[in-house]
């Protein structure tokens, strides 16, 4: 199974950026946590990479039943969205698969949020793909 859900947009970063937010948000995920991969390893390690930033989404209620579900699931919240440039005119973004959680918690109720939070993950990316 592949860990990732995957769209490359022909479009710069800084906009992509910036749409993903608007998508994520239309689908009811707030940007609780912004890194950027690129800044960071610059300052600590003087190293180059493309620009990347990665946002932690969160819909409330689906983390809320997710932790009731199985409360040590938070160690996978928020779910984790990439942004990273491929040259000037492309950018990628990949959400983690919810069903990641499933297959490494037994709780019963889990499938059912990690589906929702799928699809819903989903339409943001296409949202932004289109």
């Amino acid at each position: 199974m592949s860990y990732a859900m995957t769209v490359r947009v022909s479009a710069g970063f800084a906009p992509t950026v910036e749409r993903v937010r608007t998508a994520l948000k239309d689908q009811g995920f707030g940007v609780l946590t912004e890194i950027d991969l690129r800044a960071t390893l610059r300052e600590k390690l003087g190293a180059d990479l493309t620009e990347y930033v990665i946002l932690g989404a969160c819909s409330p209620p689906l983390a809320h039943r997710a932790v009731q579900a199985d409360p040590a699931i938070g160690l996978l919240l928020p779910c984790n969205v990439v942004v990273r440039a491929e040259g000037p005119d492309n950018t990628l973004v990949q959400a983690m698969d919810p069903q990641v959680m499933v297959q490494l918690s037994d709780a019963p109720e889990l499938p059912a949020v990690a589906a929702e939070a799928g699809v819903r993950l989903r339409a943001a990316l296409d949202a932004v793909s289109s």
